[in-house]
Order: C-alpha cells, then sequence, then structure tokens
C-alpha cells in the first residue's frame, strides 16, 4: 500500500470550513488505497497573533517560552482536522512533533532537525490509523518544546516523508504550484509544471513564499521529490525532482523579489587576511543571517565590503558592527535600510549566455538603478531601491517571456 505524506498550509485550514475540506482530501487519498500522514500549519495569522500577545507580556520573551507557545498553533490546527477526519467518519490521530519522534538541535526559534524515530507513526500507521502530526515543531534532546522557523511544517513534511521512506510528497497551499512570479505582482505569470532542486532552492531562498529554504535543502539532500499544489483545486500543481537535460532548454525558469532588506557597506577595508573574518565572525555570532556579500578590487591597500542582511537585524547589526569598525581601522560603516533583491533563477543559465546583459539593459532603460549584483551559475541577484521593486519584477518577467 502506498504512502503519502501530506502537508496543509495555514490558508489550507484558515476556518472550520476549509479544515473540513481538507480532511475531505486526507479521507479521499486514503480510499485510493494509500496510507495517510498529513502534517498542519497552524491556522492563518494564528501564530502572529501567538506572537502578538508574547510581546505583549514581555518585550523580549524568552526563546524557549516562545517556542512552548508558538507549538501551540500547530498542535490546535492537528487536533481539529483529526478531529474532522473522525466526524466524516474516518479514523485519524493527531501527533505533536516529538511524539512524532522530530528530535532537534538546541536552537530555539530556528531550531534543525537531527534526527527523526517514526515509531510511533508507523504503529499508527499499521492499526490503519490516519496519522495527523503538527508541522513546524519538534523537540530537543532535553525534551523542550523546539519550532524550526518561518515555513517548518514543509521541512516537516519532508523530513517525514524521506524517515519514512514515503512513495510521495504532497505540499498544499493556496495556490495551483510554483509560479514564474508572485501573482500579486505579476498578474499574467504561469504555473511551472517541473523545477529542478536548485531551480526551487534559490528561488526560495530569493523571496519565494511557496516553500521554506530549508525545507528544498533538505529535499534535495535526501532525494525527496514533492509536489507543491493547491488545496482548494484538483489541478496538478508543480513537481519538485533531480534535474533532466531537457529542463535547461528553459532559459529562466522564474523570477523572485524579496523585499524589506538592508544594505551595509564597510568603507576603507584593509585588504589583509583575516579582515572579512573578523567582521562576518560577529555577525555570525549574533545569528544573524546575511546573504548578498560583495567586495571591490583593493585599491591603495584598502578595500570597499557590501552586505545585505533583513531590514529586521539592521539596528542589531549596526550595535555590533560600530566597535568592530574602529578596532580593525576601517573608515567607516554606510547603512540603508528600504532596499530590496530582484533574482531570475534558471538552470538553463548553464548553457546559454546573455541573461545578465539583457536583465541590466532592461532596468537600466527603465531608470531603475542597479545597487549591487551577485551571481550564481543559475542566479542573477540585484539589489534595488524597494520603490522600483513592483515594476522592476514586472519588467523583467515580460523581457524573459514569462507570462
Amino acid at each position: 500500500m502506498r504512502l503519502i505524506v501530506q502537508k496543509y498550509g495555514g490558508t489550507s485550514v484558515a476556518t472550520p470550513e476549509r479544515i473540513c475540506n481538507v480532511a475531505c482530501r486526507i479521507l479521499e487519498t486514503q480510499r485510493r488505497g494509500c496510507r495517510v500522514v498529513a502534517v498542519i500549519s497552524a491556522m492563518a495569522g494564528v501564530t502572529d497573533e501567538l506572537i502578538k500577545l508574547a510581546k505583549g507580556v514581555s518585550p523580549h520573551p524568552t526563546e524557549r517560552e516562545l517556542d512552548l507557545l508558538l507549538a501551540t498553533g500547530e498542535n490546535a490546527a492537528s487536533a481539529l482536522v483529526a478531529m474532522a477526519v473522525n466526524a466524516l467518519g474516518g479514523t485519524a490521530i493527531s501527533l505533536t512533533g516529538a511524539q512524532a519522534g522530530i528530535l532537534t538541535d538546541h536552537h530555539h526559534n530556528k531550531a534543525r532537525i537531527a534526527n527523526i524515530n517514526p515509531k510511533q507513526i508507523n504503529e499508527m500507521l499499521s492499526e490503519d490509523y490516519i496519522v495527523i502530526v503538527a508541522g513546524f515543531q519538534g523537540q530537543t534532546p532535553e525534551g523542550d518544546t523546539s519550532t524550526l522557523g518561518r515555513g517548518g511544517s514543509d521541512l516537516t513534511a519532508i523530513a517525514l516523508a524521506g524517515a519514512l521512506n514515503a512513495d510521495a510528497c504532497q505540499i498544499f497551499t493556496d495556490v495551483d504550484g510554483v509560479l514564474t512570479c508572485d501573482p500579486r505582482l505579476v498578474v499574467d505569470a504561469k504555473k511551472v509544471n517541473e523545477i529542478a532542486y536548485d531551480e526551487m532552492l534559490e528561488m526560495a531562498g530569493s523571496g519565494a513564499k511557496v516553500m521554506q529554504s530549508r525545507a528544498v535543502e533538505f529535499a534535495k539532500k535526501f532525494g525527496v521529490e514533492f509536489e507543491v499544489r493547491s488545496s482548494l483545486t484538483n489541478r496538478r500543481g508543480t513537481v519538485t525532482k533531480e534535474e533532466t537535460p531537457s529542463m535547461e532548454d528553459v532559459l529562466v525558469r522564474g523570477i523572485s523579489l524579496d523585499r524589506h532588506q538592508a544594505k551595509l557597506s564597510i568603507a576603507g577595508v584593509r585588504d589583509e587576511p583575516g579582515m572579512a573574518a573578523r567582521i562576518f565572525s560577529n555577525i555570525a555570532a549574533a545569528h544573524i543571517i546575511v546573504d548578498m556579500i560583495v567586495q571591490n578590487a583593493s585599491i591603495g591597500g584598502t578595500t570597499d565590503i557590501s552586505f545585505t542582511i533583513h531590514e529586521d537585524e539592521l539596528e542589531n547589526a549596526r550595535t555590533i558592527l560600530m566597535p568592530v569598525i574602529g578596532q580593525i581601522g576601517a573608515k567607516r560603516l554606510n547603512t540603508a535600510a528600504g532596499v530590496a533583491k530582484l533574482s531570475v533563477v534558471g538552470i538553463g543559465m548553464r548553457s546559454h549566455s546573455g541573461v545578465a546583459a539583457r536583465m541590466f539593459e532592461c532596468l537600466g532603460k527603465s531608470g531603475i538603478n542597479i545597487q549591487l549584483v551577485s551571481t550564481s551559475e543559475i542566479k542573477i541577484a540585484v539589489i534595488i531601491d524597494e520603490n522600483d521593486a513592483e515594476r522592476a519584477a514586472q519588467l523583467i518577467h515580460a523581457e524573459f517571456g514569462l507570462a
């Protein structure tokens, strides 16, 4: 009997009616002769409300207690889905992340999965239960509740699919699949039928909200093929898998936009070994995630280093770096919020030239200034003013004929 892991996002379980719709889908899957493990996110908006409550009683809630609080959103949603399945004549049981055997490291709020022991899930499946697992969460070695970061239910589903050796993994959301761009930015964005792990990873890491990037990374590492599809229709979605030769025929697979970025530039850094390490080790110690890094060519024995982080971390980063600037003898620190990262992604770039030229020319003709550029073999990313972001996404989408 085939084993299917399904994940339902917050919008899919946002109301009692949608919870019942999810329960019907799960039962339909079982009635087609499949064993089902369903991973459930918190109802849409619940996590934000819990964070708001926490901040209402404590400006700086401890990470352990915050994890315990936030996990209740997924616990409630998974129990409600199990209730709905049982009310429709099925036999379901809900499990927390800990009960599902998900062991994480000690880093609260952004924990990483260390191991999965799906013994209890397998026991329930052998007794013909539909197993409903609370996503986004696990347990530390000390037995504390931990959470996996925003979008962590994606990681729960992918990891369970790998640990259970599932025959299929389906990620249900409120869109038909992976689109060439966010449809809120580009109204004529179209669905992509299949996408390579590397492309999906680059798009997820560049601002596409369909999948958590860590989940895609896990899927690639362990070869977990998955499909992103809508919970509101029966249409096929987008399959993410190992790349095939035909995939390189597509020059650009999609465009991503990551808003609310901040740019920091350290001017006059001595061009000596260890300077960059001193800068970024301090940033890393504060668990600030750095995205793009650009270092200018050395002139007169000094260079400039620029990088981007999320806008929310700007003040923290500035506080950390000001003493470092003096210690390493750099001239100054320049910071700017209100920038965005626009990325074009496609494995076809490996075998086709001219993508960067077309992108830069398109933006230049429209008067959109490029502040930083970063590339990989399948991605070109630029930092631009956030006020130009939406127009830039539309122009580049049209330039590469993705509509």
